[in-house]
């Protein structure tokens, strides 16, 4: 069965672009990853909110011990106002079921 999960990144001020040029630079490597259903990346005036499904626990636990994962983290933590925020999310039933689940 597959995880969805949110995550919330807040950059520091002023240091958006540094961050968004990080993320988006990862991207295609982390969707050539096994298990990789679903990738994107959003943006509000907070910063980043990734929404990913992957195909399993052990999918999501390979990419958060992979390289790209580390390496992203590495580039961008001295330019995060708060920790990243990771939640594990799962589909509410309710109204038409192809608009209604990621």
């Amino acid at each position: 069965m597959s995880l969805t999960l949110v995550a919330t990144i807040t950059p520091k001020p002023g240091r958006a672009d540094a961050v968004r040029e990080v993320l988006t630079a990862a991207i295609p490597k982390v969707h050539q990853e096994p298990g990789c259903e679903l990738y994107a990346l959003h943006e509000d005036e907070n910063g980043f909110v990734f929404v990913e499904r992957w195909a399993s626990q052990e999918a999501l636990g390979a990419h958060g011990r992979g390289e790209t994962f580390t390496s992203v983290m590495a580039a961008i933590t001295d330019d995060l106002a708060e920790p990243v925020s990771v939640r594990v999310v799962r589909p509410v039933p309710a109204g038409d079921p192809a608009k209604g689940a990621v």
